[in-house]
């Protein structure tokens, strides 16, 4: 098949760094590519890929000239679908709503997988407007806000056996990866370790508009001891950072819609103790990749229950479950049923 994947701006794809929807693109062109298909990437200039790039926007706008405007990005990726519509059997959009208009209009098959939080104003009138529109999902939570969407498919992300080399000995620290915001647990992650007597490495980046944040809820507690912040982190340096710990901490506090984190810990071997919000009981499986609790305390039990969990068990169902070849197939199918 001739299939044209449009991404997001905001990161290349895949990320320098941070960027998870990016990563999980680019891992499904490649398998695609491998599968045999015809796959053209819409995304910014300094992408990377094994497909055909039609780069829309010179370079990804987090790392590119401050002030770019991210309306004129997407018009401009946008405007070149429309004027390439017609060389493809399938396009697979990646940004939400805005290419709808133009995609309903093109004549060619079209869907578009969700990666975001779906519970916000509004988004229920896009779906009566686009009543034909095909929407894939990323967990069966992500959902539940928009019922009445044209849900084709759940189709759970997953990555390349080969990018993570597992470590079947637990390390001496707990792990938190992520963004340094309220909703995804850092404060409960300190808290969990330092209650469990372990020490705490965090891998993260700290947006702009949380600065404030960080100062006055985390930075007190940073001491480069007991808790350490790594900083950012890319895929070389996230290997040794999550293979080298006891568990991943993931003590969210929002609809996680996926939770990209907690495959990539499975892929190294390392459990994950997560708290039961959004997908997280679609990814975890309690007492054999991790630990799905209620509230603090019984991660902090949980902590205490690590040596029960066999690592290998961890990376095989990793294997099973989450590999990039299997999301590839399952869209695979997506387009095919989409042609008919």
């Amino acid at each position: 098949m001739r299939i044209a994947q449009l991404a997001p701006l905001a990161e290349s794809v895949p990320p320098k760094l941070y960027g998870g929807t990016e990563r999980v693109i680019a891992w499904l062109v490649d398998e695609l590519v491998e599968l045999g298909h015809d796959v053209t990437l819409f995304a910014s200039g300094d992408s990377r890929t094994s497909g055909k790039l039609h780069p829309v926007w010179p370079r990804a706008l987090r790392l590119g000239r401050r002030g770019a405007d991210p309306s004129a990005a997407c018009a401009l990726a946008i405007e070149a679908i429309a004027k390439c519509a017609g060389d493809f059997d399938v396009i697979h959009s990646h940004i939400d709503w805005l290419p709808l208009p133009v995609l309903r209009r093109t004549g060619v098959p079209f869907l578009t997988t969700m990666h975001g939080r779906l519970d916000l104003p509004g988004l229920s009138d896009v779906v009566r407007e686009y009543a034909e529109a095909g929407f894939v999902s990323i967990s069966d939570h992500q959902r539940l806000p928009l019922p009445d969407a044209n849900w084709i498919g759940t189709i759970l992300h997953g990555l390349p056996t080969r990018l993570f080399q597992p470590s079947y000995e637990p390390g001496p620290y707990l792990a938190f990866l992520g963004r340094l915001t309220a909703e995804k647990g850092p404060e409960a992650a300190i808290r969990i370790a330092r209650t469990a007597g372990k020490p705490l490495r965090i891998a993260a980046k700290i947006p702009r508009a949380e600065t404030a944040y960080f100062k006055k809820r985390l930075e007190p507690h940073i001491d480069g001891k007991s808790v350490q912040l790594v900083g950012e982190v890319d895929d070389a340096g996230k290997q040794p950072f999550l293979a080298g710990a006891a568990a991943l901490l993931f003590p969210i506090n929002w609809p996680e819609p996926f939770g990209l984190v907690m495959i990539e810990a499975m892929a190294c071997g390392t459990p994950v103790i997560a708290y039961r919000s959004g997908s997280v009981p679609e990814i975890v499986e309690h007492g054999l990749t991790g630990f799905i609790v209620e509230d603090e305390a019984q991660a902090i039990k949980a902590v205490n229950e690590l040596e029960r969990l066999d690592r290998r068990k961890v990376r095989a169902r990793f294997e099973q479950r989450f590999s990039a070849k299997r999301m590839a197939k399952e869209y695979e199918n997506q387009y095919r049923r989409s042609l008919l």
